[in-house]
């Protein structure tokens, strides 16, 4: 393994560094000698030809899934303009309203089940990955529950539930 890291980490550098940069181009490269480490059936996924090629290929597509996964991490959408309205607010009887507005939203339409995630990502506006540590749930889990929670804040904001 070490002849292999010291053969082959210039060609999954170039290939990470295609799509990530800087801490998390270093974390992913890492990432990649660490699965080869730990997980048998990728180092026997190599069938022969260029080990080049195939370790490219495979630190490559982690980088993309790394991307992804850190993209998926950061807040958007409508319910990241609710977060924001509701720190933005100049005046008290505004920020009532919107608290208001939010206890309604927590009271009428969001299940019991999804109300931790609600508090700690879209009212504590923690990381997902934060977030799921702190609720001891798997960050797919998480992922799940913020988006069915995004669809009913739509619902509830831009369709006019709220009025």
């Amino acid at each position: 393994m070490t002849e292999l890291y010291v053969d082959q980490f210039g060609a999954v550098e170039r290939a990470v560094g295609r799509v990530l940069q800087g801490a998390d181009k270093e974390t992913a490269v890492h990432e990649v000698f660490y699965r080869l480490l730990a997980d048998a059936e990728l180092r026997l996924s190599f069938r022969g030809g260029s080990l080049r090629a195939w370790i490219s290929t495979v630190a490559r597509n982690h980088a993309l899934d790394y991307r992804r996964r850190r993209e998926r991490e950061r807040p958007a959408g409508a319910a990241e303009d609710v977060c924001s309205e509701v720190q933005d607010v100049s005046t008290f009887e505004e920020s009532l309203e919107a608290r208001s507005l939010i206890e309604r939203f927590r009271r009428d339409k969001l299940p019991e089940k999804w109300r931790a995630v609600f508090e700690a990502r879209f009212i504590g506006q923690l990381h997902q990955s934060e977030a799921a540590r702190a609720l001891g749930i798997h960050r797919t889990t998480l992922l799940y529950q913020e988006f069915r929670i995004r669809q009913l804040l739509r619902a509830f904001f831009l369709r006019g539930e709220a009025a």
